[in-house]
């Protein structure tokens, strides 16, 4: 059973060297890259703010900054949101090396496919949120301009705050689809069984919907487009947990004949 640990007899100085060396590498990608960003940071920006200004329709809508210093580090917010997606795969890769050597050849087998998933869990929910919830809020919202008690009722965001809406947005959508990742570790673990999970269908149902109003702006269309996506990976994760029991009791059976 040694045998198939790849030298994990090291001192925890040398972890620990190593460890400093490793996040000393992903310091300076997010550095790099966010160098590079943030030199494309306007268009960068314009890629965030297409979704607003399709709902504000052609020739409609404006940005404003009621700051000084407010553009400028709105450029910086961007190039940090930006150098986080790119330097992702080469931080997950950098954590996965760390940890991979003292792990035995099954477990690296049982998680490699989690490693895979979590990055592309992560960009499908933000695509949902920037191709389909984004610009439906912001069509939702905009509808609230126009002529009030004898005034005009404009929308004048400004550009942080659009940001920050924006961020917001594609961090909820992105991190709450990796909730498959994480059940089905927790079912690899034994915390959990797929038993346990369809009697939890009913909390889940709740818990859906306080996640959701808790990341999501207080409006019911955002609340709605987040919860329903979050039941059905539930659902999703429940038939996936039945494959991989089935698939695990079939190859200890075989085991066992051996």
């Amino acid at each position: 059973m040694t045998d198939d640990i790849d030298e994990s007899k090291a001192p925890l100085l040398d972890h620990l060297i190593e460890l400093r060396g490793r996040l000393l590498k992903c310091v300076i990608t997010l550095f790099l890259f966010g160098s590079v960003c943030f030199y494309f940071s306007e268009n960068l920006f314009a890629f965030l703010v297409q979704p607003l200004r399709e709902a504000f329709g052609s020739g409609g809508g404006r940005l404003v900054y009621t700051k000084l210093y407010e553009a400028f580090f709105v450029q910086v917010k961007v190039a940090i949101f930006g150098a986080f997606f790119l330097s992702f795969p080469i931080i997950a890769n950098q954590l996965w090396a760390f940890v991979a050597p003292g792990l035995y050849a099954k477990e690296k087998r049982a998680l490699l496919p989690f490693l895979v998933m979590t990055p592309v869990l992560f960009t499908m929910g933000a695509a949902l949120a920037y191709y389909v919830v984004m610009p439906t809020a912001f069509h939702f919202f905009l509808q609230f301009q126009g002529n009030s008690s004898g005034l005009e009722v404009e929308a004048l965001p400004s550009t942080d705050a659009y940001l920050t809406l924006v961020m917001q947005f594609i961090l909820a959508f992105g991190i709450s689809f990796l909730m498959p990742v994480l059940l089905m570790l927790l079912n690899r673990a034994g915390f959990v069984t797929r038993a346990q999970l369809i009697g939890m269908r009913r909390y889940m149902v709740v818990a859906a919907f306080i996640v959701a109003a808790v990341l999501t702006p207080p409006d019911v269309v955002s609340q709605l487009m987040l919860a329903i996506p979050l039941l059905l990976l539930y659902e999703i994760t429940i038939v996936a947990i039945w494959f991989t029991d089935r698939r695990q009791a079939k190859a200890e059976a075989r085991d066992a004949a051996a």
